[in-house]
């Protein structure tokens, strides 16, 4: 009961933060993104104190709310009034209803509300001048993510439809919801940062929201005739390294009981990412650059793309799994990994999590996709960008591919189902 209970006071915390944060953005005189996560609150504890006072403390709670708000609004009249907040206030009834709930109910929990009020009060500043360094884009992407999350996800029927009953709507879109948060801190870790990000930092966030589109714009600046080729390499390849670690996160949130078995190869090939990326750097010279404006990871028609991707996979996968066995997954992998990995990732970790492959050969096919993905962005530098970017991406990627492909050969157990794949040899089933 405690753990569902804090959770259900996180979301009214979460809940009373976002719409505070867009009324403090809006400058509002009344309310702000301290106060309305205190009013949330103090609704869920009168809530908590009814089942044991009665009904009528919730009912109390509104009245006091609203004669407050009277008061206020009375007092914002007058000309010769400059400021004016609930804040105090409302932390003063917060207080009151914790005090009457350590009597009536659980002790942790009104030490841990405690707790919030006390942060939220403190972080005064730290608070407003978040706000104030964020525009309407920023507030535009944080309520889409809401959205996104809060207003699709909760409606979606949770149940599966279509050819061989693998498409559940609601496990679709809490993939999409997954990489849109991920995409989503990325952008405000970059909003935090900007343009003081140097190339190492760059890579990172670029790795973050995306990969491919930072492999893209890096590429296209190579052939402006500026000498930053082996700067873009190295944020391009920083870019893929970061990527790998997501791709980690994904297994580690979907699958973590698979972790044991799917994490050690992958972390010997981002040991070998990262011995590169070091190489590469002290041949970067003293080259930097502004990191270019990010776009946010949060829109509709991204998300959308991405459930859509996300849907052809799972439905890809489970008709190659049918007509080609296992085997077949690796082709899905190979193709799906040439444009998006987070999608075969997911889809996997998924299958890894039910029991619908084993970890030994589920790690295998998402480092199919993964150096796939890698074949594909060294194609679109060479593409879009110099031909001496592309020698040097080519180089360092060719690296790691080869990696990849030992690990696949060499790490132990279950090596043979690939091996036929590649025809070398009959595999059984597992």
């Amino acid at each position: 009961m405690e753990p569902e209970l804090f959770q259900k006071l996180a979301i009214s915390l979460g809940l009373g933060l976002l719409v505070g944060l867009q009324r403090e953005y809006k400058e509002s005189k009344l309310a702000g993104i301290r106060t309305f996560p205190l009013i949330t609150l103090l609704g869920s504890v009168a809530a908590l104190l009814s089942s044991e006072f009665g009904g009528w403390i919730v009912a109390a709670g509104f009245i006091g709310m609203a004669g407050m708000i009277m008061i206020a609004n009375l007092i914002l009249r007058k000309p010769e009034t400059t400021e004016i907040g609930l804040t105090t206030e409302v932390a003063m009834l917060l207080m009151y209803a914790l005090g009457a709930y350590v009597m009536a109910g659980d002790g942790t929990i009104a030490v841990a509300l405690g707790a919030t009020v006390a942060m939220l009060l403190h972080l005064k500043g730290t608070l407003h001048r978040f706000v104030s360094r964020i525009g309407e884009k920023d507030i535009k992407a944080i309520m889409q993510f809401a959205v996104i999350s809060l207003v699709i996800l909760p409606v979606l029927p949770d149940q599966t439809y279509g050819p061989y009953d693998v498409l559940n709507p609601r496990n679709i879109w809490l993939m999409v919801v997954l990489i849109v948060g991920i995409g989503l801190l990325g952008y405000f870790a970059y909003k935090l940062f900007g343009e003081k990000a140097g190339s190492i930092l760059g890579g990172i966030l670029g790795g973050i929201i995306s990969s491919t589109a930072t492999t893209v714009t890096y590429a296209r600046r190579t052939k402006s005739g500026s000498d930053v080729t082996m700067l873009a390499a190295l944020v391009i390849f920083i870019a893929s390294t970061v990527a790998l670690v997501r791709v980690l996160i994904e297994m580690a949130v979907v699958a973590p009981a698979t972790m044991p078995q799917v994490a050690p190869p992958f972390a010997v090939l981002f040991l070998l990412m990262l011995l590169v990326a070091v190489i590469a750097y002290f041949f970067k010279r003293n080259e930097e650059e502004k990191m270019p404006e990010q776009s946010n990871p949060a829109q509709l028609r991204t998300a959308l793309v991405f459930g859509s991707i996300y849907a052809v996979v799972i439905l890809a996968t489970a008709a190659a799994r049918d007509y080609l066995g296992s085997k077949g997954m690796y082709l899905v992998a190979f193709i799906s990994g040439l444009t998006d990995v987070d999608a075969i990732t997911l889809s996997t970790a998924r299958l890894m999590n039910t029991g619908g492959i084993v970890p030994d050969n589920g790690w295998r096919i998402i480092l199919v996709a993964t150096l796939s993905n890698l074949v594909f962005k060294a194609a679109l530098a060479g593409f879009l960008g110099s031909r001496s970017l592309f020698g040097r991406v080519a180089v360092m990627f060719s690296l790691v591919v080869a990696g990849g492909l030992l690990l696949l050969w060499l790490w132990p157990e279950d090596l043979v189902l690939f091996q036929e794949m590649l025809g070398g040899g009959k595999a059984q089933e597992k």
